[in-house]
């Protein structure tokens, strides 16, 4: 475990809102100290990190191993096509690592119970064997819910967070 990590699984809202959406923005900083985002498909764990796949070979894969083993990100999470009195999501911060040897079994299943048809298509089963499987593990995470009042927000921050 890195400076800055926990092994604290967000409160159960949370993972709710995490789990309702698909998509995460990444926010991370590249080799050359400037600041890059992507765009990747998540699957939520068991231990409430975020799952998703990545080549080492991709700008946001060399940045990530480049930081390893915690690189630090910031990412957010939301269904689009949303209005303003109905914006939902969730915006966080972690660390984002390469799932240990030891988990990949449990990590790959969890990301094909979340995505079945990658399973069924030989091409993207191909692909989930070779990628890396990463993961980020929240420290600090942000709800944000306007259904319930123009600018709601409940924060969550993992017990011990290093600032």
């Amino acid at each position: 475990m890195s400076d800055g990590e926990t092994n604290s699984c967000p409160p159960a809202p949370y993972l709710r809102a995490l789990a309702a959406h698909s998509t995460l923005n990444l926010a991370y900083v590249d080799d050359a100290g400037d600041p890059q985002a992507c765009a990747v498909f998540y699957a939520l764990s068991d231990a409430g990190t975020l799952l998703f796949l990545s080549s080492p070979s991709t700008t946001h894969g060399a940045a990530l191993a480049e930081r390893s083993p915690a690189a630090r990100v910031a990412f957010t999470v939301q269904a689009d096509q949303q209005t303003w009195t109905t914006i939902s999501g969730v915006q966080g911060r972690g660390a984002c690592r390469r799932v240990a040897e030891g988990g990949l079994e449990g990590a790959r299943a969890a990301y094909l119970r979340a995505f079945p048809y990658v399973a069924e298509d030989p091409r993207l089963a191909r692909a989930v064997g070779s990628a890396a499987l990463w993961e980020v593990v929240p420290d600090w995470l942000r709800v944000i819910d306007n259904a319930k009042g123009f600018g709601h927000k409940e924060e969550w921050e993992a017990p011990g967070r290093a600032r």
